[in-house]
Parts: structure tokens; sequence; C-alpha cells
């Protein structure tokens, strides 16, 4: 393991150092709620539940959300057993699909590089975002389930 990512019930990543442990933080918001940083996936819905599990024998954390009109389901996971060199070795994926009705999903994507002290930059492209001055963040349109419609996208 070269680093982690808490992620509450609500879809949100509150706190996550990248690449390693000891290194300064991508998203915050457990110590600062408004300066601090997060990224969050989650359904737009009142009376929303939410249950969290992981796969059985895997690293992939699910984020169930059930709502009346539908369940949604947010996947996240870091690759293991890749070789150092990998492009892929240092990557947080996250996947959200609609797996019953119909769902309408929140993204915001707001990183506060090194607690919050390090001005950014987003590109926005097709194909997802890049935030300098050295990070990544893609999202793939393509990946969403039909079913998910997007309400909010927010970087």
């Amino acid at each position: 393991m070269r680093t982690a990512a808490l992620v509450g019930m609500n879809g949100s990543i509150d706190w996550y150092c990248a690449p390693n442990f000891d290194s300064p933080s991508v998203f915050g918001a457990i110590l600062d709620d408004e300066r601090g940083g997060r990224f969050r996936v989650a359904p737009v819905a009142e009376r929303l539940k939410s249950k969290q599990f992981y796969w059985p024998s895997t690293n992939i954390l699910v984020t169930r959300f059930l709502h009346e009109d539908g369940i949604a389901e947010l996947e996240d996971f870091m690759p293991v057993g890749m070789p150092p060199e990998s492009r892929w070795y240092h990557h947080l994926y996250r996947r959200i699909r609609c797996v019953r009705g119909a769902v309408k999903i929140s993204v915001v994507c707001r990183p506060a590089f090194d607690y919050g002290r390090v001005e950014h930059e987003t590109t926005l492209d097709k194909n997802g975002a890049i935030d300098e001055p050295d990070f990544h963040f893609w999202a793939a349109a393509g990946a969403f389930h039909q079913r998910c419609e997007f309400d909010q996208f927010e970087w």
C-alpha cells in the first residue's frame, strides 16, 4: 500500500495524500470543510440511504446509494500489484453506475494541493480534467451508465 483515501458514506473523498501516505494532501476536507478540498460523487436526492462494503477479497470499496427512484453504486479503488514504473501505479479510480431505476448524479472535484497552500489551474477537455502543478484527474463520460444523469458537474 502506498497511500489511502478516506471515502465517506456520502461518496466524498475528504482525505487523500498522493502519491504516498506522507505526501501533502490533495483532498483535506476532514481538516477544513471549506478550503480543504474534496472529491464527491453522489446522487442528488432527498431521503437517501447509503451502505458501504468491500467486494470480498478485494480492495474495491462500494458505496451503495438507495433511493425510492433507484439504486446507484460508487466503486473506489487503487490498483495493486502493478510495477512502480506503470503509468497506472498511482491512480485512484472512481466509477458510479445506476443498478436500478434512474438516478441524478452530482460530481464535485475540488482539489486543494498541499493542504490548500498550492495554487493550481484546472483544464477541461473531452477526455476529462488535468490539474496543474502535477496531478491528473480523468473523467470518462462514456463509463457512466445511461440511467445515471448528471445534475451537477463541478471541477
